[in-house]
This record gives C-alpha cells, sequence and structure tokens, in this order.
C-alpha cells in the first residue's frame, strides 16, 4: 500500500459516507437495513488501499450493494470468487448491528453467486491481464452505501425509497460523489444501469467529468441476459472509453 493524496481522501470519505448513513432510518416496508463500510471495513478499506491509490480516467458507478455481494464482502459488485481471487481481498466481516434472517451475513463463506457483480468482474478479467492493469486508470464504486430489506428478504432499492428518506440518504451520497471525483479526478464516470447514470448527471451536470452508461448486469434485465459483456463492451467503444 501507498499512502497517497488519493487513499487518504477516499479513506475519509468513504468513513464520512459511512457514519452519515449510519444515522438516517428508514419506515416500513424497509424492515432491515446493512451498511457494510461498517460491519464489513476491514474488507472496504482493504479494496481502497489496493486500488485507490491514485487518480483514474474512468469510474464506474453502480447502484446500492447486492445481498450476496457488497453487502457479504465490502467490495462493490463483491462476487465472493472475484473479491478473493481477482481482487485478492479476504478480510474479516463482522455482523451488521441488526441482521435479516433471510439474508444471513456469511462473509466470504457465502455460498450464493452475485450474478451481477460476477458478470461486471468477469468482463474486467477478460480484457485485462490482471486487477492492477484495470485499475490503473478504472475504479469501480457504488452511489449509495446501504442495502435495504423488507420483511419478506426482498431487496428495495433506493430509488423505491419516499420521497424524504431520498433526499437525506441522497444528499449523503451526492457529497461522497463529488468527493470522489475530487480525489481520483476521472474523466468519465460510467453509471453501471439507468439509476446511477441519472444520479452521476444530476451532481455533475454541465461540468466534468463526462458521464456515461452501460446495461446494468443484472439477471432481471432481460437484454443482460443476452451476451451482456459483449453489450457492455460496445457501449464502452461507442463513447470512446475502450478501443
Amino acid at each position: 500500500m501507498t499512502d497517497t493524496g488519493p487513499l487518504r481522501a477516499m479513506l475519509r470519505v468513504a468513513r464520512d459516507l459511512r457514519d452519515a448513513a449510519g444515522k438516517l432510518s428508514f419506515a416500513l416496508p424497509v424492515a432491515c437495513v446493512y451498511n457494510p463500510l461498517d460491519y464489513a471495513w476491514a474488507a472496504h478499506a482493504a479494496y481502497l488501499k489496493r486500488y485507490a491509490t491514485t487518480q483514474k480516467r474512468v469510474v464506474f458507478l453502480g447502484k446500492n450493494p447486492g445481498p450476496f455481494g457488497m453487502a457479504q464482502t465490502g467490495v462493490p459488485f463483491g462476487e465472493i470468487s472475484a473479491v478473493r481471487d481477482w481482487l485478492g481481498i479476504d478480510a474479516m466481516i463482522h455482523q451488521p448491528k441488526r441482521s435479516h434472517p433471510k439474508r444471513p451475513i456469511h462473509g466470504f463463506d457465502c455460498v450464493r453467486s452475485e450474478v451481477s457483480g460476477r458478470r461486471l468482474w468477469s468482463l474486467f478479467a477478460e480484457r485485462f491481464r490482471d486487477a492492477d492493469e484495470f485499475f490503473a486508470a478504472h475504479f469501480v464504486l457504488n452511489y449509495c452505501p446501504l442495502a435495504f430489506l423488507e420483511e419478506s428478504g426482498a431487496n428495495r432499492t433506493p430509488d423505491k425509497l419516499p420521497p424524504a428518506e431520498k433526499r437525506a440518504l441522497f444528499a449523503a451520497c451526492d457529497k461522497h460523489l463529488r468527493e470522489v471525483v475530487t480525489a481520483l479526478q476521472p474523466e468519465w464516470l460510467i453509471g453501471i444501469g439507468g439509476f446511477a447514470a441519472q444520479r452521476a448527471r444530476e451532481v455533475f451536470s454541465g461540468a466534468t467529468p463526462k458521464v456515461g452508461r452501460i446495461l446494468h448486469p443484472s439477471p432481471a434485465s432481460p437484454a443482460a441476459n443476452r451476451d451482456w459483456a459483449g453489450l457492455a463492451t460496445r457501449e464502452l467503444q461507442r463513447l470512446g472509453i475502450w478501443d
């Protein structure tokens, strides 16, 4: 690990977001909230210390933690095998203050697959020699640090929250995103899916960085189930980001 200006800033703003989001409250139908920047901080800090040491050309922006991805590993789109084997991160994951019985936190012992994360990191692993080569010019983070679970265990995305809850949450997330861009100085901010792209455009309307979008790799999207990697690659090529 190199103690660089970008890294110091990224660690600081991640802690600030962790604390700000942790103070918020959410009403039903949200029954449980996971904040992996809290209980999985060791893994998230390891991700930053290894890969957020320099400025980046491209920052990929996801929505929020998936129940079998970042909620388990503390790393955005944190498919277990990708985080452990390609990113080289394996850390102690503690328990959240309150767990949902249908969505327990098993950390790196989780046997469920985060399909979106598997698709995303597999694309990068196929195109780049190793993680260090990818992160030389790219970075991946989520807009929102929290995962929301309904009583049934169903995932509730932040765009489905009531207006007052969204305002408080988005204020903290917008601040964090601005500070990340200040630290990493990307030329491009690429929303992974429509929600992330919309938030990026609202935060940086008429300013740098340039904002683009790729299709979200979620299996809930029929289009993503038909060669998502090829579609995402062509979208990045059309933007002139990849050749």
